[in-house]
């Protein structure tokens, strides 16, 4: 028969056996996989997996003014309206006083009858107008459907030229003449900002000065339409 000491000490060493093991299942992590996991360079991009924020691109210089937002006008590159005419013959007449107290909001370029007047940029024609002021006019719109070039005082438009053509800059619309209420040969050129709800008319008007000073010179028509 056992001795009752014996018995004693075994079950002690049974029990710390036990939670010996206990121990080892459950506080000591298993050891990873002797594997060798191959990184890609840091050159390479990985995907992104959809939903997760993606950190700003770097865009190259030349391709920024693309992406600018809300496609100002002012950011492209416009032909100047009349075959000849240089920068530097432009008058800022924007805010001059014309009748019954209101402002010009365009600016005249003077020119002899029957000079080409050029697409300033790619669009496409909104409407072709005969009105007591403008005389034969043209509304046309830019690429983004967000501004309105106005030509008026027109002697006639391009051959062929009719309401939703597209145009390209420089392509000849019309020649200048003295139609509507104009005293003298000139073309009157006007910018609007279309606002909601708007079509050819009643947008915001935007002083073309400017914007024409850093136009391309217009010795040339790319392309004679008429």
């Amino acid at each position: 028969m056992l001795h009752p000491d014996f018995l004693e000490h075994a079950q002690k060493i049974v029990l710390i056996v036990v939670l010996a093991v206990i121990w080892i299942v459950f506080r000591v992590p298993a050891a990873a996989p002797d594997v060798a996991v191959a990184l890609p360079p840091a050159s390479v991009q990985l995907p992104t997996v959809v939903g997760e924020p993606v950190a700003a691109e770097k865009v190259a210089p030349s391709l920024v003014v693309h992406r600018k937002p809300g496609n100002k006008i002012g950011d492209r590159v416009l032909t100047l309206p009349v075959q000849g005419v240089g920068p530097e013959e432009l008058y800022d007449s924007f805010n001059d006083k014309r009748g019954r107290g209101r402002r010009h909001r365009a600016i005249d370029i003077i020119a002899k009858s029957n000079t080409p007047v050029l697409a300033v940029e790619n669009g496409t024609i909104a409407r072709l107008e005969n009105h007591p002021l403008g005389g034969l006019s043209i509304y046309q719109f830019d690429p983004t459907v967000q501004y309105v070039d106005y030509y008026a005082h027109l002697a006639r438009y391009a051959r062929g030229l009719k309401e939703g053509d597209h145009v390209s800059r420089g392509d000849v619309i019309g020649r200048v003449g003295q139609t509507g209420n104009a005293e003298t040969p000139h073309l009157h050129f006007a910018i609007s900002r279309l606002s909601p709800g708007s079509t050819w008319w009643g947008g915001e008007a935007i002083n073309p000065y400017p914007i024409l000073l850093n136009a391309q010179p217009s010795e040339k028509a790319v392309r004679q339409t008429d």
